[in-house]
């Protein structure tokens, strides 16, 4: 989508920003990961394939992504930001006769970073972001059986388990967003600050300090 394009979301242990074409070669040494492959059901892509995959992201109307960054690396500025890089996010509208439904994908690609909530925290960012943005009013996730972490994960974040799918070996579990979880969202994510990406390119250290 084009609508995040320009926008940069700082939580508390994370950055989510848009998925430029800088990112790619980082994004896909990640996807060579038999482990990742498995985890988000991909297969592995040339990396000519990755860019035109990006171009798609950014173009597309269905597709909603942001990389996630590790804000404490992010914060000093001899980091390049590509080196920050932990993982992303990503919304999918699925339907196109229901535009409020949105399937909702989440990777902590760096084992550092994995078991330190920032998966839950950019979840809540993400849907945060849905909601008012996007006009989404319930959310769908699908995730392979042998990933119990992310099951966990969603359930604690009250996604309800709908159906288990054998075949692909993956539970569909779903939210609804009526007033009380838009609120509790809303709530969950009021110190999340929305920024001008492009701004932030040369003073990320005097942003974080704000």
């Amino acid at each position: 989508m084009k609508i995040n394009e320009n926008t940069l979301l700082e939580g508390h242990n994370a950055v989510l920003v848009p998925y430029n074409a800088e990112h790619v070669p980082r994004y896909h040494e990640w996807m060579r990961s038999p482990e990742l492959q498995q985890l988000t059901a991909s297969e592995p892509l040339t990396l000519e394939q990755e860019y035109d995959m990006q171009k798609s992201w950014r173009e597309d109307d269905d597709k909603c992504t942001f990389i996630i960054l590790d804000k404490q690396r992010w914060a000093d500025t001899s980091v390049e930001e590509e080196q920050c890089m932990v993982g992303d996010v990503n919304i999918f509208l699925t339907d196109p006769t229901d535009p409020s439904l949105a399937e909702l994908e989440v990777m902590i690609a760096e084992p550092s970073h994995r078991g330190k909530g920032i998966g839950k925290e950019v979840t809540r960012m993400m849907m945060s972001y849905g909601v008012t943005k996007l006009g989404v009013k319930k959310f769908e996730v699908k995730i392979g059986l042998d990933n119990q972490v992310s099951v966990a994960m969603f359930k604690k974040l009250h996604f309800q388990e709908v159906s288990v799918c054998k075949v692909f070996k993956e539970v569909t579990l779903e939210m609804m967003v009526d007033e009380p979880v838009r609120a509790r969202l809303l709530d969950d994510t009021a110190d999340m600050k929305e920024r001008d990406y492009r701004q932030t390119c040369s003073n990320r250290q005097e942003l974080v300090s704000q």
